[in-house]
């Protein structure tokens, strides 16, 4: 990892490099846009929250903010820690992160397979993020126009590494797995899984918790099928504290402390 190739954002990226592409085009209807972008190989990383819509659905919308919240900084804590990624967006309950040499990556694939394992081995509220991968081309460049813009990548590993965090365990399969990662088969190529996640970790040195699942043909919305393969976390967390009870604490938490204020009523008056 070279420290001298890492940024704090995709913006700082797009600012400190050449553009590929640099002009303004024009709507049609006289109203100009930015068309601003360089074009890179990287990895896209996809992680969300296992039933978030469920797990959610009696908690309080300031109890959902502390929820997702939690999650986004513990997963951002383990996607970057040690890895140079940079954090494209928070999507309701999902974090996309990239990797790409040109971050100072010397294998971004098996960055983002290790970023997605930190995820797995301390999942300790039990989140159990389901997590896709994917390479390929992608462009970084300008999202908006003047009146509100950001830098995001654009390219379809976005796409499919959001299809791959949606693939779920085989119908046949009834193991309890605490969370999987899924990606192209063609990305892992002929990588050893050993290689890539070394055993040990927080298990013994000798123990694997991972393991990887044979190559299957997935359906995949506008996609067709696309052959997967899958790493799944055989170990489980036994939290002493879910994250919803986590979540639920720390706004009566913030109550007690005078840091919530809630609504009384529609109008906010007491």
């Amino acid at each position: 990892m070279n420290p001298e190739r890492q940024y704090h954002s995709l913006e700082d990226f797009l600012a400190s490099t050449m553009s590929h592409v640099d002009g303004v085009m024009d709507d049609g209807f006289g109203f100009g846009f930015p068309v601003k972008g360089r074009e890179i190989e990287a990895v896209v990383l996809f992680a969300d929250i296992s039933g978030f819509s469920t797990r959610t659905l009696d908690m309080t919308p300031a109890e959902t903010l502390v929820y997702v919240q939690n999650f986004f900084a513990w997963v951002t804590a383990e996607a970057l820690n040690g890895r140079p990624g940079i954090v494209d967006k928070y999507i309701g309950d999902e974090v996309m992160v990239i990797y790409s040499r040109e971050f100072g990556s010397e294998d971004p694939f098996a960055d983002a397979v290790n970023a997605a394992a930190a995820m797995s081995r301390r999942d300790v509220l039990a989140y159990r993020p389901h997590m896709g991968i994917a390479a390929g081309p992608v462009i970084v460049g300008y999202a908006g126009t003047a009146l509100r813009y950001n830098v995001s990548v654009f390219g379809a590993p976005v796409a499919l590494a959001a299809r791959c965090a949606s693939v779920r365990q085989a119908e046949d399969d009834d193991r309890v797995i605490s969370s999987t990662m899924a990606f192209p088969a063609a990305d892992w190529a002929y990588r050893n899984l050993d290689d890539v996640l070394p055993p040990g970790g927080i298990q013994p040195a000798d123990y694997q918790v991972f393991e990887l699942q044979e190559p299957r043909m997935v359906p995949m919305k506008g996609l067709d099928s696309v052959e997967v393969r899958e790493i799944y976390n055989t170990g489980m967390w036994r939290p002493t504290q879910s994250a919803e009870e986590r979540a639920k604490a720390g706004v009566a938490y913030l109550q007690t402390n005078g840091r919530y204020w809630p609504r009384v009523d529609g109008a906010g008056a007491e």
